[in-house]
């Protein structure tokens, strides 16, 4: 699998993309940035190396936003479809929306990140690990969920 290739665009096609396997991880994020970037209860990330991304198509049609003092989001100009985060505590990754891929990846969302700032309204995954805190990926104990 670490050979393998996935495509993914934003939802007009003017921005195209594709990431080589193995991916680090993949989350649901439930922070307040996510949710109302996407319009959405949570946000479901995927973290590759940033030399295993390459944009094929319409970088021309990238707008980026600095939604943090961290982080950078990039959106399509044309239809508006978020699709990558780049964050400064992690300079050789890329996080890209699970969403926006043509097809399926190398995992499952595995965890549920900034857990602690979900919105009740969600329905959630019992299963998956949650994580918060300060950093949003601190182990939440049970009794805190």
């Amino acid at each position: 699998m670490p050979n393998e290739s996935v495509t993914g665009s934003c939802f007009c096609g003017q921005v195209g993309f594709h990431v080589d396997l193995p991916t680090e991880w993949c989350g649901h994020c439930h922070c307040s940035m996510c949710r109302r970037a996407h319009g959405a209860g949570y946000v479901t990330w995927v973290v590759v190396k940033r030399a295993q991304f390459a944009i094929d198509r319409g970088e021309d049609q990238l707008e980026r936003f600095a939604s943090s003092d961290h982080g950078v989001r990039s959106f399509c100009k044309r239809c508006g479809s978020s699709l990558f985060c780049e964050l400064s505590e992690q300079p050789d990754s890329i996080d890209i929306v699970l969403a926006n891929f043509d097809g399926p990846i190398d995992r499952p969302p595995s965890f549920d990140i900034h857990f602690d700032n979900r919105v009740d309204w969600m329905p959630i995954d019992p299963a998956l690990l949650k994580l918060g805190g300060t950093s949003g990926m601190e182990p939440i104990k049970e009794d805190d969920a």
